[in-house]
């Protein structure tokens, strides 16, 4: 056995002894594992004598806030400014690409480069995901991502030619696609299964609350000299701050014991989740035996092909990827990147169009929050397939607002159409597809999971924000955002409610049993389940419908 072997080996056999009183062992927890709740306080203690031993193995952070229930919470919101940073940037180049044009002297042709770079290079940073995540760890990926992010910051902002700033949204592109796929599985890796839905939604509510941030920054430069530079050039402030908090925040427990740091991995989950109640010891040791039998399992195999031979594996895959199609080709990139420029098609001035894009940002930040109580309470599958329709319904508003004749009509109804989309992709196709790419991975596949996800993320990224011109020119606005767009949310829609399964309220390990279910099972169930929601809606049974887990 080797040395990590030996210092990840779980509680070698449950206990067999018979109780002396001649009992029937009434009484007596047993956990997962097949080990008694004394059984496990007592590997607690040896754990917890051989921390000491070692002087005590501290964390950064191991001073402030003291209860593992409210640090979880500061922990998720710190390392969730990383969405800032996706945000921030979507918003910004909205504003400042009104006029980079006109200072670099480029032709409007090379518009779509300068946003579409931004995710071209984040799909050179997705690649990154797999190596740094197996090789450093989340934290440190976390870091490095802030540490590209700074630079291709800098070089944007400073930028002399049309060449230096595109390098710089290519290097800022990698950092945050690093980051984008980092952050979720950390946060999930680190979440009791209670919070865990919301929690890693914070990433999504980060997003949002970055996009509003940037259209405000935009307002707040465009009537400065140099405008452009200092709207790109003030996302450095976060990416700082977000530096810096990543440094006092501990590795993700389920990483350390997974490359054999049992000690660090122990000391963590003290900190992070604590060992006050039975599911978190019981859930402590099943995420060791996992972590043992998947080390097993994958020695001597290209683990790669598990994503194809494996059902429970390539459930998943099919699963994550799909919805995080949907949520790229459902029109948000484009709304995003482009809100200036689709404001001053409908015949805004460069500062109204700047000015009135805080409502869009406005209204996608606050429809995010409620995500965050209602991914555990309502589940990923409720929320999301009662909300999606209003998405399908905002892009036709998008769409049709085009051909309006009148200016301010054309106004009007393009800015309602924005409110609806943003009211009801906020927490629906916002936050699932993160907090899905974070959990549906086995541990030991987690890392090429989340670069999936992630490779997947970008590439839908960029052809929705790179080819949205030529798509507009070919397809024209109303086709683009009535046809392609909402054709293909309607189409999502009838597959997520066929094959999407309910995650909330189990842990990690426990959604193995979710995933090697056939899908033909899962279809069966899912069915029933409207065909149930169906009659509970026809007969006005809301409380059912929509009913809220304690």
């Amino acid at each position: 056995m080797s040395k990590n072997e030996e210092e990840l080996s779980v509680i070698r056999e449950p206990s067999t002894e018979v109780n002396e009183e001649g009992g029937d062992d009434k009484g007596v927890r047993y956990a997962i594992t097949g080990h008694t709740e004394q059984e496990i306080d007592a590997e607690l203690e040896k754990l917890e004598e051989g921390s000491i031993a070692k002087g005590g193995r501290r964390i950064f952070s191991s001073t402030l806030f003291g209860n593992p229930k409210y640090f979880i919470w500061v922990l998720a919101s710190f390392a969730s400014m990383g969405g800032i940073l996706y945000g921030i940037d979507q918003s910004l180049i909205s504003g400042a690409g009104l006029y980079v044009p006109t200072d670099l002297n480029y032709g409007s042709n090379k518009e779509s480069m300068i946003s579409g770079f931004m995710p071209l290079g984040g799909i050179f940073g997705a690649i990154m995901v797999y190596p740094t995540n197996e090789l450093i760890g989340r934290k440190w990926s976390i870091i490095g991502a802030c540490l590209l992010y700074t630079v291709g910051g800098i070089l944007e902002a400073d930028a002399q030619s049309w060449g230096m700033l595109l390098a710089g949204r290519m290097i800022l592109g990698a950092g945050v696609a690093l980051e984008a796929a980092t952050v979720p599985g950390y946060i999930a890796e680190c979440s009791t299964k209670r919070w865990r839905g919301g929690l890693v939604s914070l990433y999504q509510v980060m997003i949002m609350l970055g996009l509003l941030f940037g259209y405000i920054d935009a307002a707040i430069f465009v009537d400065v000299s140099g405008n452009w530079r200092w709207m790109l050039g003030s996302s450095l402030l976060f990416s700082t701050i977000f530096l810096i908090a990543m440094l006092f925040l501990p590795e993700s427990p389920r990483y350390l014991m997974k490359v054999g740091k049992k000690l660090d991995s122990y000391v963590i989950w003290k900190r992070v989740r604590g060992f006050s109640t039975f599911e978190e010891k019981e859930e402590f040791f099943q995420m060791e035996q996992h972590v043992l039998e998947e080390i097993e399992s994958a020695k001597g195999r290209f683990i790669w092909l598990d994503f194809i031979n494996k059902p429970r594996c390539r459930h998943a895959a099919q699963y994550a990827i799909i919805l995080m199609i949907i949520q790229q080709f459902s029109g948000i990139n484009s709304v995003n990147y482009y809100m200036g420029t689709l404001m001053h098609e409908t015949g805004l001035t460069k500062q109204q169009a700047v000015y009135t894009s805080m409502i869009g940002g406005g209204t996608g930040f606050l429809s995010t929050i409620p995500a965050i109580y209602l991914m555990d309470r309502l589940g990923r599958r409720t929320l999301l397939l009662s909300l999606i329709s209003g998405v399908f319904i905002g892009l036709l508003i998008i769409g049709f607002s085009f051909l309006s004749s009148s200016t301010h009509t054309k106004e009007g109804i393009y800015i309602w159409g924005v409110v609806i989309y943003y009211l009801f992709w906020g927490s629906c196709l916002g936050p699932t597809p993160w907090v899905v790419g974070s959990e549906v991975w086995p541990t030991y596949l987690r890392s090429q999971g989340l670069f999936l996800t992630d490779i997947t993320n970008w590439t839908g990224d960029f052809i929705t924000t790179y080819a949205f011109p030529h798509m507009t020119a070919a397809m024209t606005n109303e086709g683009t955002f009535c046809g392609f767009y909402a054709g293909i949310v309607l189409i999502g829609t009838f597959y997520l409610m066929l094959f999407m399964p309910e995650t909330k309220d189990k842990t990690l390990e426990e959604l193995d049993q979710v995933f090697e279910q056939p899908l033909s099972d899962l279809m069966a169930e899912n069915i029933q389940k409207l065909k149930e929601t169906w009659d509970d809606l026809k007969s006005f049974r809301f409380s059912r419908v929509w009913a809220l887990s304690k």
